[in-house]
């Protein structure tokens, strides 16, 4: 039986990447698509890649348009799920892209957000690590999930392990991530045209201002650790997509490479969407352009006594509509890795 989905904001770049994967998905089929602006127009006007899914035509973003579906993901701005989601009934799927309904504290949504906060889904990240597990066993059965924020999936994905195991100080995190401008949606701004992108880089959202920290906090203490801190500084660079995470935290006593390798091992080594790479090899962005996979590298700094962990992913993909998907497969009862490529393109 195949199921009908609405994807609402699918003139935007994650809801057309949902709308891209599905397309190859076998038990779910995208049946409606919403707009803001480009309501009206035919998908393959706004989306002419989208060539599968060309012919559909573009309505407003209603509860009443995205009422009727068996699964509704919404890739909308900040802010505009969550009064949206409350409209669905509770026998409908929602997975939601945007930030509304990740953050399980109220004061966290506030101090990086504005509007009311709407509450925490279950966090659609299934191999991070939690107390009791894997975030995976949330998600099952689930009616309302939470899409991650990419950048804040890598780093958490990148340091769960070493964090959950006690390898490594929660009080000393710091990433550095250089990051595509598709991030940032597809919107008119400045700094995000070819002509100031090509040939430069660009630090942003610097000393703890960017929205993914209180996200990326909450992840690691799910593991059941203290809630720590983390200096967070995400670099604009000239690729359309992609994120590499260079994340590095204070060693514990104790740690050794050995310990970490073993850790990583034991927490992804039967996950089918993320690679941990050999010893002395680390991960490049275009190993992951359109796969739904992290590629993740070790390494510790024994000199500074900090472990390196270095982390690549697609934003699009597996930092958002993949893992949208991945997510909802699993809420479904459906194989997981349904509709998801593994394989990546090159050049």
């Amino acid at each position: 039986m195949v199921l009908s989905v609405a994807v609402a904001g699918a003139s935007g770049y994650a809801g057309g990447e949902v709308v891209r994967l599905l397309a190859g998905h076998p038990d779910l089929r995208v049946v409606t698509v919403t707009g803001h602006g480009s309501a009206g127009r035919a998908l393959g006007e706004v989306q002419p890649h989208l060539v599968t899914a060309a012919d559909l035509v573009l309505q407003e973003t209603t509860p009443a348009v995205l009422a009727g579906h068996d699964a509704v993901f919404l890739a909308l701005p900040h802010g505009a799920s969550g009064a949206l989601a409350e409209e669905l009934g509770d026998d409908v799927l929602v997975v939601d892209a945007g930030a509304d309904h990740r953050l399980s504290a109220e004061s966290d949504w506030s101090a990086f957000y504005p509007g009311p906060w709407h509450g925490a889904w279950p966090y659609g990240v299934p191999e991070l690590l939690t107390a009791d597990g894997k975030q995976r066993d949330a998600l099952a059965g689930a009616r309302r999930i939470a899409a991650p924020g990419c950048n804040a999936s890598t780093v958490a994905l990148a340091l769960a392990p070493a964090v959950a195991a006690g390898l490594v100080a929660t009080d000393d995190l710091v990433a550095v991530l250089a990051v595509g401008p598709s991030g940032a949606g597809r919107t008119l701004r400045t700094d995000l045209l070819a002509a100031e992108l090509l040939g430069s880089a660009a630090a942003y959202a610097v000393g703890g201002t960017h929205r993914h920290v209180p996200e990326v906090l909450q992840a690691l203490a799910g593991t059941g650790r203290p809630r720590g801190t983390l200096s967070f500084t995400p670099v604009l660079v000239p690729m359309s997509r992609g994120i590499l995470a260079t994340c590095t935290a204070r060693l514990a006593p104790g740690a050794t490479t050995e310990r970490v390798r073993t850790a990583y091992e034991h927490a992804y080594g039967d996950e089918r969407f993320i690679r941990l790479l050999p010893d002395g090899v680390l991960p490049t962005v275009q190993q992951v352009v359109g796969a739904n996979t992290v590629a993740i590298g070790l390494a510790v700094d024994a000199a500074a006594g900090r472990l390196v962990a270095v982390a690549a992913l697609d934003n699009l993909v597996k930092g958002t509509a993949g893992a949208a998907i991945q997510s909802a497969n699993i809420a479904l009862g459906l194989d997981e890795a349904a509709g998801l490529p593994i394989d990546g393109v090159a050049p």
